[in-house]
């Protein structure tokens, strides 16, 4: 890892309407628009499964790391997530999400192990470290 601190860049493109344009240098662009809950098409990435997404990926990019470190290898990683959005407080916001990590590993392997790495990197998560609420995890261990 590069030393901290970290500094990332993405621009924005869009009018009064319609969709908008997410953009990095390296990457390829996104179309984003409000999801259908809030009057959007519902067609494309809105702000609110970005949010989702980012906290689905930096769980299993610190899995990786984590279970790399820890010499433990796993075959395959699907998760389910779910976000609430709410009032609380006066404002509308996420109140809550639950990851559904199913972790697929070679028979006879540690599953208690399994459990403690993906408890662990749900912790780890930077992402789920910079929310205001917690991140629920029902982790689940498959033999492969």
């Amino acid at each position: 890892m590069k030393p901290l601190p970290h500094r990332y860049e993405a621009r924005l493109a869009g009018g009064s309407d319609g969709y908008a344009t997410v953009a990095a240098a390296g990457l390829p662009d996104l179309r984003v628009t409000p999801p259908a809950d809030f009057d959007g098409p519902g067609d494309a990435w809105s702000p609110e499964h970005l949010l989702l997404a980012s906290v689905e990926a930096c769980f299993m990019m610190t899995l990786r790391a984590i279970a790399r470190a820890s010499k433990f290898s796993f075959l395959a990683l699907a998760m389910d997530g779910e976000g609430t959005v709410d009032r609380k407080d006066g404002a509308t916001r996420f109140t809550a999400i639950v990851l559904r990590p199913r972790m697929t590993v070679a028979a006879g392997a540690d599953r208690d192990k399994a459990l403690r790495l993906m408890e662990k990197s749900e912790k780890a998560c930077l992402i789920s470290a910079s929310l205001n609420f917690a991140v629920r995890l029902e982790p689940e261990v498959l033999a492969g």
